[in-house]
């Protein structure tokens, strides 16, 4: 099967380089194409968990993913081909308020997922990084929103503050801050995250409508 790429996928902005781990070497690839990702096993690692359903559970979901717009999907992977590692960078659907924000101004780390059998080998931050690689970086608001449902704390041995705290570290890493937001989903737990990073090139219009947004009065602006 055969699929046609989109530009950030086809040439220059795809990085790939090796990390090296306690259980082997691994490939992190930004801006996977959906051919790229067909090519690669993922079921043996991401199938179903015990206690834990992952957010993205077949390979078909990234594969769509890859077809959306200005999407960045970067791949951890070993050399006989199996997927360890992926993280996401998409526009919000049209449906949430963080599309509201004119331009397309933000975007959103939307997964960073590690197999349990490849965690502690840094590979989330290599993934962070790649993910953000992006060409639009510095011109977007790119965010993170953390719901402790979707934590795989049980296995780690840790308690969802703590599992936060973790997250909370590793984007801090790449110049994210938290943000209050009155969203209902983040508000339902004390354990839940807002975090961004403001690019350098967003105007000061884009950060007002951001402010407003976070407490869902965009059409005050």
């Amino acid at each position: 099967m055969s699929y046609q790429g989109l530009d950030y996928q086809d040439h220059q902005f795809q990085k790939t380089g090796e990390w090296s781990t306690e259980r082997g070497n691994v490939t992190i690839c930004s801006f996977c194409s959906p051919d790229k990702i067909a090519s690669l096993s993922f079921k043996e690692m991401f199938g179903n968990p015990k206690r834990y359903k992952p957010i993205i559970s077949k390979k078909d979901t990234l594969i769509a993913s890859a077809f959306e717009p200005d999407v960045n999907i970067s791949l951890a992977f070993t050399g006989d081909r199996k997927i360890v590692g992926f993280s996401i960078l998409r526009y919000p659907h049209s449906d949430e308020r963080w599309a509201k924000v004119e331009n397309r101004s933000m975007m959103e780390v939307s997964v960073i997922e590690v197999s349990r059998t490849w965690r502690s080998q840094g590979i989330a931050k290599q993934l962070l990084q790649s993910v953000l690689s992006h060409p639009l970086k510095e011109n977007r608001i790119i965010y993170m929103v953390g719901y402790s449902w979707t934590w795989d704390f049980v296995y780690s041995g840790i308690s969802p503050i703590k599992y936060r705290d973790r997250l909370v570290r590793l984007f801090s890493l790449e110049n994210f801050k938290l943000y209050q937001a009155n969203e209902l989903n983040i508000m339902l737990k004390p354990e839940n995250i807002f975090m961004a990073r403001i690019g350098v090139g967003v105007s000061q219009k884009i950060k007002k409508q951001f402010k407003m947004v976070r407490y869902n009065l965009y059409h005050e602006v």
